[in-house]
């Protein structure tokens, strides 16, 4: 396979994962990102953007010792995404609430510095980049079509509200980590599939 025909093998599939069906609302921030709006009125990213950013997030990711990289969300969904990617690429994990003071306050037990913060929603997640920004350490953001990302150093647009999207962006991302340290292949499976990488919910949730 070449790395011409590669991206089409991707792009067919994640299509049926909602990765780039974004909201009813766009920002100037999200601009770029958007290609057009559906008939229901859902804007919609532009699918190349979000992989070519991912290849961008990837690249800046490698440059940091995975122990000194925070991958943060206080996002129900993103929490299996999260400790999925953390598993492979060594990352540090911060689910549910950040907590003040997190980045800020040495004198707090939980203080840490890390040399870079990932997030999966700058809206759900505005004290982790407060905070990151505050201490000088750059941000990634996952971020969709109604999102402010004025803070956000690398942001890769997609939809950031859906278990099986955020599951696609964090295996996606994992994913060319490793092919970008050579540990990976572009035509080898990756240890988890998609499906492993999403949160599962109960019965009672569903209903």
């Amino acid at each position: 396979m070449s790395q011409q025909t590669e991206p089409q093998d991707i792009k067919k599939k994640i299509l049926s994962t909602g990765i780039r069906v974004g909201t009813t609302v766009k920002t100037t921030f999200m601009q770029p990102f958007i290609t057009k709006a559906s008939p229901e009125g859902l804007y919609m990213i532009d699918l190349d953007q979000t992989l070519a950013r991912i290849k961008t997030a990837a690249k800046f990711i490698n440059r940091i010792e995975p122990s000194q990289i925070l991958v943060c969300s206080g996002r129900e969904y993103a929490s299996t995404p999260i400790e999925k990617f953390c598993e492979i690429t060594g990352a540090r994990k911060m689910l549910s609430r950040f907590m003040p003071g997190t980045l800020t306050n040495p004198s707090l037990p939980y203080y840490t510095e890390p040399k870079l913060v990932i997030i999966s929603d700058p809206q759900v997640d505005s004290q982790a980049i407060t905070e990151a920004t505050n201490a000088g350490i750059p941000v990634i953001g996952v971020s969709n079509t109604d999102n402010v990302t004025s803070k956000i150093d690398v942001v890769i647009p997609a939809n950031n509200r859906g278990r099986k999207s955020l599951a696609t962006v964090f295996w996606l991302l994992a994913r060319e980590i490793l092919i970008q340290k050579g540990k990976l292949g572009e035509n080898d499976p990756m240890k988890y599939e998609i499906d492993d990488f999403e949160t599962k919910i109960s019965e009672e949730e569903l209903e």
